[in-house]
């Protein structure tokens, strides 16, 4: 058997199932039913290797060998862009276990590994899998697509013994529409619980080698190019929205990370906003079900984020403030800390409700839905008209407008800024939230210097007024900290009273500066404003 070296574009899909479900999945109708031929099954053994200063993982490369019955496959694979589901991959047979860089070919491969030796590679561990495999077909004739469907079981190893299971399946497109993919794992979600799951076992394999934990992870630079048509840009920002959330969300699960949360929030609050900056493009059922869906699970993740704000950002800074006693002797720390306990309740509580709407099926059917129609492009189900008919026109002659039409509401919202109330300034917030995202998504059409130091500016304002609105969301959250029927301590009430009133004399202290950065914003020369566009 001759294996010759190959490059292309991996398209997959990767589902985390349980292991006492993968029997179900394998003999689902939505598999048997459209495979042809019996079931192949093989084991694969695969190693990874890096330098010792993971160089490699740097780069978010990855270069294994695999064993392939008495061969051996070595395959370079680059690193997909956020919410992308395909990857640069480059295969070529080798003599043996260890990597041979000299039978590369592909000089794109080669500038990814850049100028690392052999010599300077290790491995770092080792995936051993049992594969089983079918290919199906969805759709008939010349719209029909092919899947290769994979069902993994195993475990990753690293060189000290150390192990992690592995239980899933890969959808691999062969021939088609990407759409298919998410219709076919929609079809066996309904066979067994499944979960996407957009960590590959490389990564999964660096943390086990490495002892380290999912890390949090923020909002990437979107390139667009300049010839973007505007439904490319809207796949592609809506794919970089979901997956910002996804790569957030073991993190958010574990829960040790307050920020895990915060960016799946973060993530999702660009989506609306993209879904909101495009409204006029997408139909009205679908608009209603996207924000309706975004809606739930912001909602769902809510209540921590309000409670690990509290506690850090708000509770925090008194408590390190105040160790003495009171006038009547008794330690006002034990009082705050008594706060702080119950608290921590109410955070440890709502992430319970966190990890229950992640791991609910309604999560997984939004994911996967909305997966197929943003891959199926689902704005196209509509009847032409003038706003339809310009999906087709470069994002760039529609970037001006959209901006300037944020920045116009945003100044809006401001004008009187001094008289503008605590609600008058979180609608503020929020108009300068949605440009600033707005501002993010079109930046790479742009000169960065300029954009870079407006979305800059823009968020330290909103950084500036995110603080009065979580002082006003400390006053609801202290209200409703035993609304469940537990009691509170004695010392609670006035703990309460006394971090309310720290922050809102810091609210006053900063008035002057934040009526400094309302001007600065007001005055601030609008980095897509071209003399030879229309605006």
């Amino acid at each position: 058997m001759v294996v010759e070296a190959e490059s292309n574009r991996e398209t997959e899909l990767k589902l985390a199932v349980r292991a006492e479900d993968m029997a179900k999945l394998r003999s689902c109708p939505a598999v048997a039913s459209r495979a042809k031929g019996k079931a192949g099954t093989k084991t694969l053994e695969s190693t990874y290797y890096d330098t010792a200063d993971r160089r490699l993982a740097g780069r978010l490369v990855t270069l294994r060998v695999r064993k392939v019955g008495n061969q051996y496959l070595q395959t370079v694979k680059g690193a997909p862009e956020s919410g992308e589901l395909g990857r640069a991959e480059w295969e070529h047979p080798v003599a043996g276990p260890a990597p041979d860089l000299s039978a590369i070919e592909s000089q794109e491969a080669l500038d990814l590994l850049g100028s690392i030796s052999v010599a300077e590679l290790q491995p770092l561990f080792t995936t051993l899998i049992q594969r089983t495999v079918r290919v199906v077909t969805m759709g008939e004739g010349e719209s029909a697509s092919r899947i290769e469907v994979a069902f993994d079981s195993g475990e990753i190893r690293s060189p000290d013994g150390a192990s992690i299971p592995v239980s899933e399946v890969e959808l691999e497109l062969l021939e088609g529409s990407a759409a298919v993919l998410y219709d076919l794992a929609l079809e066996l979600a309904q066979a067994a619980p499944l979960r996407l799951d957009p960590r590959t076992k490389a990564e999964r394999g660096y943390a086990l080698a490495d002892g380290t934990v999912d890390k949090v992870v923020k909002a990437g630079k979107l390139e667009l190019d300049p010839d973007t048509t505007v439904e490319g840009a809207l796949a592609r920002i809506l794919r970089s929205c979901i997956g910002h959330m996804l790569a957030n969300e073991a993190v958010t699960l574990v829960g040790e990370d307050a920020e895990g949360v915060h960016q799946m929030r973060v993530a999702l609050r660009r989506l609306r906003s993209a879904l909101a900056l495009f409204k006029h493009f997408i139909p009205a059922d679908s608009y209603a079900w996207l924000v309706g869906e975004v809606k739930w699970l912001g909602g769902s993740l809510g209540p921590a984020r309000d409670w690990d704000v509290f506690l850090a950002e708000l509770l925090e800074p008194v408590k390190d403030s105040f160790h003495r006693a009171d006038g009547h002797g008794k330690p006002l720390q034990e009082d705050i800390d008594a706060l702080a306990a119950a608290a921590r309740a109410r955070r440890d509580r709502a992430y319970e409700g966190v990890r229950a709407a992640i791991r609910s099926e309604r999560y997984t059917t939004f994911l996967l839905k909305f997966g197929a129609w943003v891959e199926s492009r689902g704005w196209r189900d509509q009847p032409v008209s003038e706003h339809s008919a310009r999906l087709f026109d470069p994002v760039e002659d529609l970037a001006d407008h959209l901006l300037s039409r944020r920045a116009k509401k945003a100044r809006r919202a401001g004008h009187g800024f001094a008289s503008l109330s605590v609600t008058e300034r979180h609608e503020l917030r929020i108009a300068l939230k949605k440009l600033r995202y707005a501002a993010e998504f079109f930046r790479s059409l742009y000169d960065d210097k300029p954009a870079r130091r407006y979305i800059q500016d823009l968020s330290a304002f909103q950084d500036a007024l995110g603080h009065l609105n979580d002082v006003a969301t400390a006053t609801r959250l202290l209200h409703e900290l035993h609304d469940d029927g537990s009691r509170p301590e004695p010392g609670e009430p006035r703990a309460a009273g006394i971090v309310i009133g720290w922050h809102a004399r810091g609210v006053a202290e900063s008035e002057p500066a934040l009526r400094d950065l309302w001007k600065e914003f007001a005055d601030a020369k609008a980095f897509w404003s071209k003399p030879d566009r229309e605006g």
